[in-house]
């Protein structure tokens, strides 16, 4: 698979993510693929961004580039480790006061 059919497929898989999330399909807060508002609108925007990138940037080097970017790799790395924080933390240290 090169550059260009990476980035079409993900941001057609993206972009029906979002798609799907505000149809309430993973709205259900008790799922084990629980999508909010947020998500959709960033899976939505990214998607659409992608796509474009697809068809705007025609030079191959730039695609790569998009795909084998460092900074997706330092970002995914950043979001893993605060999911499994959040995962593993006690519950009493999730808890929020209300006044």
């Amino acid at each position: 698979m090169n550059p260009r059919q990476f980035l079409l497929s993900g941001g057609v898989v993206l972009l029906l993510l979002g798609i799907v999330g505000y149809a309430g399909v993973f709205s259900d807060t008790k799922s084990a693929f629980y999508l909010d508002a947020g998500e959709n609108v960033a899976h939505t925007t990214l998607g659409v961004v992608v796509i474009a990138a697809v068809f705007l940037l025609r030079d191959a080097s730039l695609q790569k580039w998009l795909v084998e970017s460092p900074a997706d790799d330092v970002l995914h790395l950043v979001v893993g480790i605060w999911a499994l924080a959040a995962a593993f933390m006690p519950r009493g240290a999730m808890a929020t006061t209300t006044a």
